[in-house]
């Protein structure tokens, strides 16, 4: 495919047979993406035992954090400098090129030739060159998509390829769970076929049909965003380990570094943006204001998302499915499979609300699916700790549902409001609110809830231990153990009073009675129940807010905006209006075949759409009159 004078190469038609192959590989690749990014999840347990760590003790919190957050650190970080490389290389090129990263990353990590830390930090450095591969998918499948899907049938695409991008991160905690009762290597190797498969199968089937614009790599920009997120997302994530005599790290100076200076390293990158020839993350987007209100609905709606989901596990692992007969080791899997109608839901809402928005556009279902979800949120808070199931699947089901109206719609008006050529940089600026939304939860709800058990867990604990007989210096001790290391560990599926009594040795000086109550399965599920609770109270309330908040943002996008329709409708007027002789303010007009003119063709439709629109939501690289 030739390139344009102005160093663009033009798109063809989108439509035909190819848009239900390109939707079938994106829809592929973005559930790759996602089922990795929480398939350790559930597997850290089996993970740890087989590279022979504790990932309790305090020295390894941190290997811990690392294999949870990583993927998602790296994945956020690239995926609007690697949107942007597809609008300048070709966004096919970008996604081929990343399904063979990913593969690349799944081979290697099954076969790590250590153990203890050396094996952690092995697994650790290879989940981000996998997780490299995934932000190339992720950035790159929308653009394909609206590049292969007329402007009417792009909600119904992006329903479903949201659907299996959002659905993956609960598919990849069951997965998880069964594979790693088997054999912890599985949890990498099933991405190897997926990987080496999708990636023959992308470079055979897919077409290069979008614009590419020709540029300058913004090398100061990459650098200083890249720094700037890293810089933060590592605080945040650091901030909710214990310092010093605190509960939680927000003192640490190591975090206040990471937290002010990823602020000031952003703030830089807006102003390089801004007078930077081609930039990276081209701010004069958020002129727009569908892609703009869209965003800011995608950050607020995924920041909620991911609180949900923790607390959810950890609700049900460490205390409804331990107070109905579960052992601790198995509460990793049983919790993915509970939360399967969180799942169920969104699955059944994505692709029918993404439909239902490319006739009627995408305003109410996206604000009405965060309000659903809030309601459910509403929901959650009114039901007992050790809940009837019905009653809280069927709460989770709407919650689900509410999130799958949300997202097609939203992915779709987003990627719809943004010239042709910017797509790719546009793809990316959403992955990114996505995945930063979702770093950002787990640091926002994590310490929601220490501060809600803090209050309350240390004197509960306390009284609980010397019920059944631990010395009360001990006792008070364990009491004053941050609420993080009962929280990882029912996370991972470990009993935490067994782990915080095991090391001190009293176990084998009390009365067998009392060491089978404090170790079974009733005792720290019963003792948690009500701190739990007072800390899911406060997590919910900030969830509520957040998602209406997130419903208002989404209010702000105005009516159905398209700007491929919006083009074609200025260019037809201003074809009109020349041909009765009429000048377009900002345009030429063509001149009339005669036998000494030869034809020449009028100007191209897109600089005649951008004269017309609104200044409010003019697209960057504005030719000036």
């Amino acid at each position: 495919m030739g390139e344009s004078a102005n160093g663009q190469i033009p798109a063809e038609a989108p439509g035909g047979r190819y848009k239900w192959v390109a939707l079938s590989n994106t829809t592929l690749g973005m559930l790759s993406a996602t089922v990795n990014a929480s398939i350790v999840i559930i597997a850290l347990p089996a993970i740890f035992r087989g590279i022979h760590l504790n990932p309790l003790t305090p020295g390894n919190v941190s290997y811990l954090l690392w294999m949870l957050m990583g993927y998602l650190v790296v994945s956020a970080v690239l995926v609007v400098t690697l949107g942007r490389l597809g609008d300048i290389y070709g966004r096919v090129r970008m996604y081929n090129l990343g399904f063979a990263i990913f593969a690349l990353g799944a081979l290697a990590l099954p076969f790590d030739p250590m153990s203890g830390p050396g094996g952690a930090l092995w697994l650790i450095g290879w989940r981000v060159v996998q997780a490299t591969g995934g932000a190339m998918l992720m950035a790159n499948s929308p653009a394909i998509l609206t590049d292969a899907f007329p402007a009417d049938q792009r909600g119904t695409a992006m329903g479903i390829n949201q659907v299996a991008g959002i659905s993956g991160t609960f598919i990849g905690l069951i997965l998880g769970g069964i594979l790693a009762a088997v054999d912890w290597r599985l949890v990498f190797i099933v991405s190897v076929p997926i990987g080496v498969g999708g990636a023959i199968w992308s470079y055979l089937s897919l077409q290069e049909l979008g614009i590419r614009t020709r540029s300058r790599i913004d090398w100061l920009g990459n650098v200083t965003f890249a720094l700037g997120l890293i810089a933060l997302l590592t605080g945040i994530t650091y901030g909710i380990q214990p310092y010093g005599g605190h509960v939680m790290g927000w003192t640490s100076p190591v975090v206040l570094t990471g937290l002010i200076g990823g602020v000031v390293l952003l703030v830089a990158f807006c102003f390089i943006e801004l007078r930077v020839e081609s930039p990276m993350f081209d701010l004069r987007l958020l002129r727009i204001r569908a892609f703009a209100a869209g965003n800011a609905a995608t950050l607020l709606a995924s920041i909620a998302r991911g609180g949900l989901q923790f607390m959810l596990i950890i609700w049900l692992q460490g205390i409804w499915l331990i107070l109905h007969g579960y052992n601790y080791k198995d509460t990793p899997l049983w919790s993915g499979i509970y939360l399967l109608p969180l799942t169920f839901g969104f699955i059944v809402a994505g692709p029918i609300s993404g439909y239902l928005s490319d006739r009627h556009g995408a305003r109410w279902f996206a604000s009405g699916g965060l309000l659903v979800s809030a309601a459910a949120f509403g929901g959650l808070l009114l039901i007992p700790t050790d809940f009837q199931y019905l009653t809280f699947g069927t709460l989770i089901f709407v919650a689900g549902v509410g999130m799958g109206l949300f997202s097609a719609p939203n992915a779709a008006a987003i990627m719809s409001s943004v010239p042709a050529r910017q797509r790719g940089a546009a793809s990316g600026m959403l992955a990114t609110f996505q995945n930063s939304g979702f770093v950002l939860s787990i640091g926002i709800f994590f310490s929601l809830m220490i501060v809600g058990l803090s209050s309350t867990l240390p004197t509960t604990l306390t009284k609980g231990l010397m019920s059944q007989g631990v010395p009360a210096a001990l006792a008070h001790q364990i009491g004053q153990t941050p609420p993080v290391a009962s929280l990882f560990a029912t996370f991972l599926g470990y009993n935490p009073i067994h782990e915080l009594l095991a090391p001190t040795g009293v176990l084998a000086h009390l009365p067998s009675r009392n060491v089978a109550t404090l170790t079974g399965k009733q005792f720290f599920p019963l003792l948690i129940a009500g701190p739990f609770h007072h800390g899911l109270v406060i997590v919910f309330s900030m969830a509520i807010t957040v998602l209406v908040i997130a419903a208002g943002a989404s209010l702000l996008r105005g009516g159905r905006y398209v700007y491929d329709e919006q083009a074609t409708a200025d260019d037809n007027t201003a074809v009109a209006n020349t041909m009765r002789g009429n000048t377009v303010r900002g345009s030429a007009v063509p001149e009339i075949a005669s036998p000494e003119t030869p034809a020449r063709r009028a100007p191209a439709p897109r600089t005649l759409a951008r004269s017309r629109t609104p200044p409010s939501e003019r697209p960057p690289n504005w030719p000036s009159r």
